[in-house]
């Protein structure tokens, strides 16, 4: 690091668990970030302060003015750009020495098994379940960590999927694709604006913890958030050996 690395990220520097060589781990990593919405705003934003050198941001959708309500890294000059441009433009003002890949497309298949291949860390700040099993697949696959928040109204839940781990469940153990679930959208339902910052930041903390490789990850926990009342939920969630997704992964 230069002097100017080293004056930046001194606050992490100044933590034992962090240091130097957390620190260039950190400048060292990848974090892929589906989603540049609610969730992915301040998820990347946090990536890019704490000095994650490699961000890709994938969203094929423009910013809408019914998106500054939640999704700080946009801006009202931005609408109408794709917010994957407009994420890059946010993230290279907060930290100009980060590396920021801007995809504005929707990515499946072997272009998203690629993708997730080349990352660290695998950020999933979609709204809709389709994308997140293509993700989780992608993510067990590769045996890259994944880091998965949901937001709606008042509720918000955040995990840790780590293929690394024998015991840790992937997202299909949770949530078994073939088990029909109610697809709800902000746009019909709402979503309380501080959620989706509180959802997006403990996913940047996930992720910033895991490559760093410092203290304990959420993997085979659920925390589940009700902001109404403020009031934090924490399940334990176990692997299933018969699932489709992970269950031949693990043998």
């Amino acid at each position: 690091m230069d002097d100017q690395q080293l004056l930046r990220y001194s606050r992490h520097i100044l933590l034992d668990e962090i240091d130097i060589e957390g620190q260039t781990r950190l400048l060292q990593g990848h974090a892929l970030v589906i989603g540049a919405g609610g969730l992915g705003s301040p998820a990347a934003m946090y990536l890019a302060s704490a000095g994650v050198g490699h961000i890709t941001l994938v969203d094929h959708d423009t910013v809408d003015l019914t998106n500054l309500q939640r999704q700080i890294m946009h801006t009202t000059a931005r609408v109408g750009q794709p917010k994957v441009a407009s994420g890059r433009e946010a993230l290279q003002q907060i930290n100009p020495g980060v590396q920021v890949t801007a995809l504005a497309e929707r990515v499946d298949g072997e272009r998203l098994q690629a993708l997730v291949a080349a990352a660290d860390v695998v950020l999933d700040c979609s709204d809709n379940f389709a994308t997140r099993h293509a993700v989780n697949r992608a993510c067990v696959a590769a045996g890259v960590p994944l880091v998965s928040g949901a937001a709606i109204r008042f509720d918000g839940q955040v995990s840790v999927f780590d293929p690394r781990q024998d015991a840790s469940p992937c997202y299909a153990c949770l949530f078994p694709p073939e088990r029909e679930f109610e697809e709800v959208q902000c746009s019909t339902m709402g979503v309380f604006s501080p959620l989706v910052g509180i959802i997006g930041t403990m996913q940047a903390a996930e992720a910033i913890k895991l490559v760093a490789g410092i203290g304990r990850s959420l993997a085979g926990r659920l925390l589940i958030l009700d902001a109404r009342e403020m009031e934090w939920t924490s399940i334990g969630i176990g692997r299933d050996r018969h699932c489709p997704v992970c269950a031949q992964r693990h043998g």
